[in-house]
C-alpha cells in the first residue's frame, strides 16, 4: 500500500484552499519555564522560521519590556517575507507599544471563560465585549491587521462566544482565533466547535491549542478538516505546561496525509527543531515524531533487514523529506544484516570468522543494556582485523585487587594457557593494569621475554560504562617488536587482551624466521 492510498478523501472534509501556518515559537514557546531568549537569537530563529516558509511569525510581547520592543524593530527591520506579529492585550498602552514597533499585525485577546470572567478579570461579559471592540477598533484605526483570541474559548458558553467572535467582527477584525488555552478539547469536541463557528462566522478562522491532553496536533488537524484556515504552531511543541502543537508533526501531517501544499520547505524541520533545542536548552526526547533521534534510527534485526530492502517497510517517510538521517543502531536486538550493513558503511572488510567475532561482542555488550555506538562499532572491528591468527598465549583466568597505603598492594593474578600447558601466578604494581601485566611478564618468560614499550588507553564515548580501547606495543629479546589492540567495557580486560595478542604477533614472527 502506498502512502497516497492513505490520504484524507477531501470530498469527506471541509479544507480550507490555503491553510497558513502561524508560528509562536518566540512569544508562546519563550513562556515556557526556564526559556529566555536573547535578541541574537530570536532574530536567528526568526530567519529560520522564515527560509522554512512560514506565514506569521509572533516574536513577542511589545508591552512586556524594552528588551522585547528591541527585538520586535530588530525582526521587523529584517525585511522577512513573514507577517511579523506582536501580542497585545486588548489595552491602548499595548496597542501603542506594538505601533511603536512598526509591526503592521497584532494578535490581540481577553479572557471569556466564565473562570476568567469572574476570577482574573472580575468584568462583565458586556465589559469584556465592550473592551475587545474598542481595542480593535482603535487598532484598525491605525491600518494594522487584527487577529483576535477569546482566551480560554473552549471553556466559554458557546452562545456567548459567538456574541464576542460576532461582536469583533464588527469592530473589523481579519480574523478570529480560537485558543484552547489548557488543552482540554478532544478531537469530537474540536469538530464540533469549529464546525459551528464556521456556520455562524465570516471571519477565517485561526486555532491556538495547547498540549495538555498529548492531543494538540490531533484537535489542529480536525479543526482544519472542519474549516480553520490557520493553525499556530511551536517549534518541537514547546510552549506553558505541555506545551503547543509541534511546527514539525503538523507541517508533515498536512503535507504526507492531506496532501496540502503549504509552501513550506519541510527539510529545513530537522535542523530547525535542533538549533531550537539547543538554544532553549529544551532537549527533544529520542522518540520525538518526525525529529527525534530515533525518528528513523532502526535496531531490530526484522526492522533493519526490511529497511535495507526498501526503507518503505518501516518508515511512512523518507528521512530526507525533514532534513533528518537514517541510523542503523545497534545493540542486543541487533541482527546479522545490520552489522553487515554498518560494517560495510565504513569498508571494513573481514572473513566469516572475524565478522561471527564482532558479532558476538555486539550482541555481549547489549545484552549487558550497552548501546553501542558507531565508534564503538569501529574500534571492535579494527581490533578483531588486528588480532592475531594464532594464538599461543590465551588467558585463562584473571582476578584483580586494588589497594592505597602501605599495607595493601594492587594485585593480579592471572592464569594463562601457553602452548596447552595452564600456568599461573600472581603479581603486585602500581595499580591492578601494571599487576596484571606484571604477572603476565612473568608467566611468559620461559617462552619470550617481553618489554612494554607503548601503552595507549582511550575511552571511545562518554559515560562510566564507555568501551576502553588499548593499543600497546611490545618487543623481546630479539628486538621483534609488535602491536596489540583491544576493545572492551573493562579497562584491566581491555588492557591484558592487547598485550597477549601482541605477544602472540610476536611469536608468530619468531616462528616464522
Amino acid at each position: 500500500m502506498e502512502i497516497n492510498d492513505l490520504k484524507i478523501p477531501k470530498s469527506d472534509i471541509t479544507l480550507s484552499k490555503k491553510v497558513k501556518i502561524f508560528d509562536t515559537t518566540l512569544r508562546d514557546g519563550e513562556q515556557a519555564p526556564g526559556i529566555a531568549l536573547t535578541t541574537d537569537e530570536k532574530i536567528q530563529i526568526a530567519q529560520k522560521l522564515d527560509n522554512l516558509g512560514i506565514n506569521t511569525i509572533e516574536y513577542g510581547f511589545p508591552a512586556v519590556s524594552e528588551g522585547e520592543r528591541k527585538s520586535a524593530k530588530l525582526i521587523n527591520d529584517l525585511g522577512l517575507n513573514a507577517n511579523i506579529c506582536g501580542l497585545a492585550r486588548v489595552l491602548k498602552n499595548d496597542i501603542d507599544a506594538l505601533l511603536d514597533c512598526d509591526l503592521s499585525y497584532m494578535h490581540t485577546f481577553i479572557g471569556t471563560s466564565p473562570l476568567h470572567r469572574d476570577f482574573k478579570l472580575k468584568m462583565s461579559k458586556e465589559e469584556i465585549v465592550d473592551k475587545a471592540s474598542s481595542a480593535i477598533e482603535y487598532a484598525k484605526d491605525h491600518g494594522i491587521t487584527v487577529e483576535f483570541s477569546a482566551e480560554d474559548s473552549t471553556r466559554t458558553e458557546l452562545d456567548y462566544l459567538i456574541d464576542v467572535y460576532k461582536a469583533v467582527e464588527d469592530a473589523g477584525a481579519d480574523l478570529i482565533n480560537v485558543p484552547d488555552t489548557v488543552g482540554v478539547l478532544v478531537p469530537t469536541t474540536s469538530r464540533k466547535l469549529i464546525s459551528n463557528l464556521k456556520n455562524e462566522l465570516s471571519l477565517p478562522i485561526s486555532v491556538h491549542f495547547h498540549n495538555d491532553f498529548g492531543l494538540a496536533v490531533a484537535n489542529s488537524l480536525v479543526a482544519i478538516e472542519s474549516g480553520a484556515e490557520q493553525a499556530h504552531v511551536t517549534v518541537n511543541g514547546i510552549g506553558e505546561r505541555g506545551g503547543n502543537a509541534s511546527l514539525e508533526e503538523l507541517v508533515v501531517t498536512l503535507k504526507v496525509a492531506y496532501g496540502l501544499d503549504l509552501d513550506i520547505d519541510t527539510t529545513q524541520l530537522y535542523n530547525l527543531s535542533d538549533f531550537v533545542s539547543r538554544v532553549t536548552g529544551i532537549k527533544m526526547p529520542p522518540n520525538k515524531p518526525i525529529v527525534g533521534e530515533n525518528a528513523f534510527a532502526h535496531e531490530s534485526g526484522i526492522h533493519v533487514h526490511g529497511v535495507l530492502e526498501n526503507a518503505a517497510t518501516y518508515e511512512p517517510i523518507a528521512p530526507e523529506l525533514v532534513g533528518h538521517t537514517r541510523k542503523i543502531a545497534l545493540g542486543k536486538h541487533t541482527g546479522a544484516n545490520a552489522l553487515k550493513a554498518k560494517l560495510a558503511e565504513y569498508d571494513i572488510k573481514m572473513d566469516e570468522e572475524q565478522f561471527c567475532t564482532v558479532y558476538d561482542q555486539v550482541k555481549g555488550l547489549g545484552d549487558k543494556g550497552k548501546s553501542i555506538t558507531d565508534a564503538d562499532l569501529k574500534a571492535i572491528a579494527i581490533t578483531v582485523l588486528g588480532k592475531a591468527k594464532e594464538e599461543a598465549v590465551k588467558l585463562i583466568g584473571l582476578s584483580v585487587s586494588s589497594g592505597s597505603g602501605k599495607t595493601v598492594s594492587p594485585t593480579a593474578t592471572v592464569k594463562l594457557m601457553i602452548n596447552g600447558k595452564e600456568k599461573e601466578t600472581s603479581s603486585i604494581g602500581v595499580g591492578p593494569v601494571d599487576a596484571a601485566l606484571n604477572a603476565i611478564q612473568t608467566l611468559v618468560k620461559g617462552t619470550t621475554n617481553i618489554q612494554l614499550e607503548e601503552y595507549h588507553i582511550e575511552a571511545i564515548t562518554g559515560g562510566t560504562d564507555a568501551l576502553a580501547e588499548v593499543f600497546v606495543i611490545t618487543s623481546d629479546e630479539e628486538n621483534n617488536k609488535a602491536t596489540g589492540r583491544a576493545t572492551r567495557e573493562d579497562v584491566i580486560m581491555a588492557s591484558v587482551d592487547a598485550v597477549l595478542n601482541s605477544i602472540n604477533k610476536i611469536l608468530m614472527i619468531k616462528e616464522a624466521k
